[in-house]
């Protein structure tokens, strides 16, 4: 499944989004894929690039290269 993004033209790499491949601009940053999936509230969610957790404060600098597997897990409430 691909996907676009205002900020990428060119399809240059496949990552893996929650072990579902997606198409990405070379160096894609991991905010802008969250974007793209229409993930737009921060509060509660958690992501890890290649099993290590990427702190929201560096959401907006980490590049995404090719292959890399993103897991995007979001808290909820229950009991």
């Amino acid at each position: 499944m691909a996907f676009s993004c205002p900020n990428y033209s060119l399809v240059a790499m496949v990552c893996y989004v929650n072990n579902i491949a997606y198409e990405a601009a070379e160096n894609q940053l991991l905010l802008d894929l969250l974007a793209a999936r229409g993930i737009t509230e921060p509060r509660g969610l958690a992501v890890a690039v290649n099993d290590a957790v990427v702190p929201r404060a560096d959401w907006s600098t980490h590049a995404l290269h090719a292959h890399d597997r993103v897991t995007i897990i979001r808290a909820t409430q229950g009991g």
